[in-house]
């Protein structure tokens, strides 16, 4: 048998927004929760304080550095802290600090595990090699069977050495049932919703294959079929101020400044969410997980989602289910045909035909993609390299006491 308190060290670059971020938080709190210890290397970020209000311990390192000297700079710290801390085991959740902590844990002889959160692009062998250590781990977890498959095809990664456990959504934060309607309003206020407009909610950061430009387009379509609706573009531009002044010409040219709003990072996504007649995922390019697309269904809101990537694991639609079991559409990337033929189904539901398909896609959610599912499948993974008893103790402990959500909404 491992040690009654494990220690596991989580890596990665910044603490500022985004699903592997917020899922290093609730792995933390699941260690904590299952009498484990919780270390957490990273550059800080708005997230920074969530790791110690869980009850894990957050060390400042320069985990962001991409710089090949100070990489090999980073193992060796990392390597002293292992070795000080007692660090039973490294898991790594981004490339840069995965190099650093691979050759850390190889040092000190401790298990190494990844977690794959992104479909990296590979356009030359030199990326392809520094993208590889995403696949080095004794065990790689994959966040959606897309994922997995594709860590697969590129790495000759063994099925063996993969665990496919979904992005978690924390359901009692994406709860319809606990948004008050101060929130929402308050909400609909920041971003100019009159009462009497619907929302079509695009959550996500400002980058080009998030695919807001077709939101864009869409909504011109359709202003003459839906004159209630107002389209919402929610996220941070990080620094792409290019593409955010591209995005605010688009609007204006196509003349719906009055219906599309960029209303930058949002905190409080369940009120968002809560706020939204329909979500819209319209990513162009492959979502290894696709988090607005479950975390809208956990909040009863139909979502309509481009079809590549994993989003075909987590929003049921035709042709996959019949259409009395659908929980959202899918539809192919940049068809703005098939964008309006979805948002004019989606927008002409009666309240009761809405309503059934939130309850069916809060119900599939729960099912398959709560963070608890998440957590325990992970500890699971971490007791498969130490012999240890975490997720018997996280289950046990979560049924006494049932866990609430500290880490806020991302």
């Amino acid at each position: 048998m491992g040690r009654e308190r494990p220690t596991i060290l989580q890596i990665i670059p910044e603490l500022d927004t985004g699903g592997a971020e917020l899922s290093t938080i609730e792995i933390a709190a699941a260690i904590v929760r299952s009498g484990g210890r919780a270390i957490v290397l990273s550059a800080g970020g708005r997230m920074a304080d969530r790791v110690t209000a869980v009850g894990g311990e957050l060390v400042a390192f320069p985990a962001a550095t991409k710089n090949p000297m100070k990489l090999a700079a980073n193992a060796s710290v990392i390597e002293k802290i292992a070795r000080k801390e007692a660090v039973d085991l490294i898991h790594a959740r981004s490339r840069a600090p995965a190099w650093s902590a691979l050759a850390a844990a190889r040092r000190a002889k401790l298990p190494f595990v990844t977690t794959y959160h992104g479909i990296y692009n590979e356009k030359s062998r030199a990326k392809k090699l520094y993208n590889s250590v995403m696949a080095r781990g004794d065990i790689v977890i994959a966040n959606s069977r897309y994922t997995a498959d594709i860590v697969k095809e590129r790495y000759r990664t063994p099925e063996e050495r993969i665990r496919v456990i979904y992005r978690g959504v924390a359901l009692d934060t994406f709860d319809p049932g606990t948004i008050s309607s101060a929130r929402i309003r308050n909400l609909r206020k920041q971003w100019g919703v009159e009462e009497q407009h619907r929302v079509v909610l695009h959550a996500a950061r400002l980058t080009r294959w998030k695919g807001q430009s077709g939101v864009v387009t869409s909504a011109a379509r359709i202003r003459n079929k839906f004159s209630d609706c107002i389209f919402i573009l929610a996220g941070d531009a990080q620094g792409r101020d290019d593409y955010r002044n591209m995005l605010l010409q688009e609007i204006a040219a196509a003349g719906v400044a009055d219906i599309v709003r960029l209303v930058g990072h949002v905190d409080d996504m369940p009120a968002a969410f809560a706020a939204a007649h329909t979500a819209f995922v319209a990513s162009i390019e492959p979502e290894a997980f696709g988090r607005a697309a479950a975390e809208a269904q956990a909040m009863e809101c139909p979502v309509i989602s481009t079809n590549i990537g994993a989003p075909p694991e987590t929003v049921l639609a035709p042709p996959r289910v019949p259409a009395s079991a659908r929980t959202g559409w899918l539809v192919p990337p940049g068809d703005i045909p098939a964008y309006e033929a979805a948002l004019t189904e989606a927008l002409s539901l009666d309240a009761a035909a809405r309503a059934e398909i939130g309850r069916r896609a809060r119900a599939h959610v729960t099912n398959a993609f709560s963070t608890f599912e998440m957590q325990r499948a992970t500890l699971a993974v971490y007791d498969s390299l130490l012999k240890t008893r975490l997720e018997k103790k996280f289950i046990d402990r979560t049924q006494l006491t049932p866990t609430t959500s500290i880490t806020g909404a991302e």
